[in-house]
């Protein structure tokens, strides 16, 4: 499944960079909001999640963020999520970059993630940028500040919104100086996160890409493992109890 170059350098690595996208959390059955999935209540979810449609329609906007959650509560982590967990104390440097916000990760157990689309537990005041638990605004069909009364929104990167700058140059540093970068389960289209592999393989880092799917990263990949994130994690997790 993975080659011999890719376990020697993983037996020697002292910096492993992860990125993962909405096909390590489809394996537990997050939608991916792509294709069939792409609408909601007969309504497109790219324009649904826009501060657009949170000022024209509040109560729409946040109904379909309740629905988002409610349905994440019933959610778990699968066997991809956990094998990150335990791949990540094998390295001395091993940062988590996701594009996803549904907080499985950190469920499972991961310690350094960066979440560049933020995370739909938690609540930001669109005024004040106070940020609070979702539990903290449980009731509330449209939640607002306790600090300043503004609406709030998820805590999560809408549609047309920059990325948070501080978690990016984190995500840009980690990638640069990484030894090892795993591209996993992204369609490698979005912005800024695609551009993260091609930075960590920019400064040498060996580029492996796992994914059912082919991708605008495949032919630049210096591997590229065709199966479900959940068993090529695994199978990696069993070969590196053996050589580190």
């Amino acid at each position: 499944m993975f080659s011999q170059k890719l376990l020697i350098r993983l037996k020697n690595a002292f910096n492993i960079v992860v990125l993962t996208g909405a096909g390590v959390s489809a394996e537990s059955g997050v939608p991916t909001f792509r294709g069939k999935d792409g609408l909601w209540k007969d309504k497109e979810v790219e324009k649904l999640a826009t501060l657009e449609a949170l000022e024209e329609d509040p109560k729409l906007f946040w109904e379909f963020y309740s629905w988002r959650r409610q349905l994440l509560k019933e959610i778990k982590p699968n066997f991809a999520h956990f094998s990150m967990v335990d791949i990540e104390n094998y390295f001395e440097d091993f940062t988590l970059i996701t594009q996803n916000v549904d907080n499985l990760h950190t469920v499972a157990g991961n310690r350094k993630v960066l979440e560049l689309h933020g995370n739909i537990t938690r609540n930001r005041c669109l005024r004040c940028d106070h940020i609070v638990p979702m539990e903290q605004s449980a009731g509330q069909e449209i939640p607002y500040c306790d600090k300043c009364g503004n609406i709030m929104k998820p805590d999560v990167i809408l549609f047309g919104e920059a990325l948070n700058e501080k978690i990016l140059r984190k995500a840009q540093t980690a990638s640069a100086e990484c030894e090892v970068f795993f591209s996993i389960g992204t369609s490698s289209v979005v912005e800024p996160a695609a551009s993260l592999p091609y930075i960590a393989k920019g400064n040498g880092a060996y580029l492996v890409e796992i994914n059912t799917e082919e991708t605008p990263l495949s032919e630049n990949a210096d591997e590229v493992i065709r199966i479900p994130a959940s068993k090529a994690l695994t199978g990696l997790v069993m070969i590196l109890d053996r050589i580190r």
